[in-house]
């Protein structure tokens, strides 16, 4: 089981991360998974200390590929990125048995760590006893180490908070990825697991600094695919007890994060890694590139705080 430490980098984006960078390549109608351009990001972002990758988190584009795709991109980073970086990959299907599949073939492509979003298209469904059983499942069959992914602005749902204690405590499940952005909530969260040999990350940067305030030990950050060196201060202020100069480096991460998340979502992270020496690139449709006023917004984000 991996510890603490090994956590405390993951953060880095990896999932929106990288996975972005992944989804990024495949673009529009007709269009493939670009892995020379893949491979060039992994070599840039291989200088900064993330502990890994994240492939395949919500910015990897991942319900647009095709189940050959998502396991052939995990594959060609496995073989791409350094040998001594966690690959961590998304895995979650809608229904069990297609999760279990998908998680033991992403395990035979080189991934570490299997990253499981919760099943929605039922969401009134999706009871605790229901997600309880789908998780339970897939940690029993499941070769390698499973996080579970909360990203309630994707799914419509939150894992309950009970529903997560409960799973701390089988013996495959290290942790969960929260992207809702709820401090209170991770808090909690990380007060029932604690006695659970259990990581609570962060699911974006916007909220980074609460989160290791309240005891997080990492975190998964779309941000950190444009601003990785950023980010990793960020993190290492925290780490070091340095909170006013951590502060200050939040607040100027807030409006960038949010830029390319919740406001213009994939197509805004592509256009930061196109400006910031990235290759982001066309958009799988059916989502669309920004319009020109988007884009101007998008840029102000950054030039505002000194990012551009």
């Amino acid at each position: 089981m991996l510890g603490p430490r090994v956590w405390s980098s993951v953060r880095q984006g990896l999932s929106r991360g990288l996975s972005r960078n992944v989804g990024g390549r495949a673009s529009g109608e007709g269009r493939k998974v670009d892995y020379g351009k893949l491979e060039e990001n992994l070599q840039k972002l291989g200088a900064f200390p993330f502990k890994g990758f994240v492939i395949q988190g919500s910015n990897g584009e991942f319900p647009f590929l095709t189940s050959s795709e998502r396991l052939e991109v995990v594959s060609r980073v496995r073989q791409a990125m350094p040998k001594d970086k966690l690959l961590v990959a998304g895995s979650g299907c809608e229904s069990t048995q297609a999760t279990v599949e998908m998680t033991v073939s992403m395990a035979q492509v080189g991934a570490d760590v299997a990253m499981v979003l919760a099943p929605c298209y039922y969401r009134g469904r999706m009871s605790s006893a229901a997600l309880i059983h789908h998780y339970t499942k897939v940690a029993d069959l499941s070769p390698i180490p499973v996080v579970l992914y909360n990203v309630p602005a994707n799914t419509g749902l939150d894992l309950p908070v009970d529903t997560v204690v409960t799973l701390s405590q089988h013996p495959n499940i290290i942790g969960i990825k929260d992207s809702g952005g709820d401090v209170t909530r991770i808090g909690l969260m990380i007060h029932k697991t604690r006695r659970q040999d259990f990581q609570v990350l962060a699911g974006s940067a916007g909220f980074l600094l609460a989160s290791y305030a309240v005891g997080a030990v990492g975190g998964v950050c779309a941000l950190a695919n444009v601003l990785g060196a950023q980010v990793c201060q960020l993190e290492r202020l925290c780490l070091t007890g340095q909170w006013e100069d951590a502060q200050k480096l939040q607040l100027r991460l807030i409006e960038p994060n949010t830029a390319v998340t919740r406001r213009f979502g994939i197509p805004g992270l592509k256009k930061a890694m196109d400006w910031l020496g990235y290759y982001g690139g066309p958009c799988r449709a059916p989502l669309q590139e920004l319009s020109p006023e988007e884009e101007e917004e998008l840029r102000l984000d950054f030039t505002n705080n000194g990012w551009l």
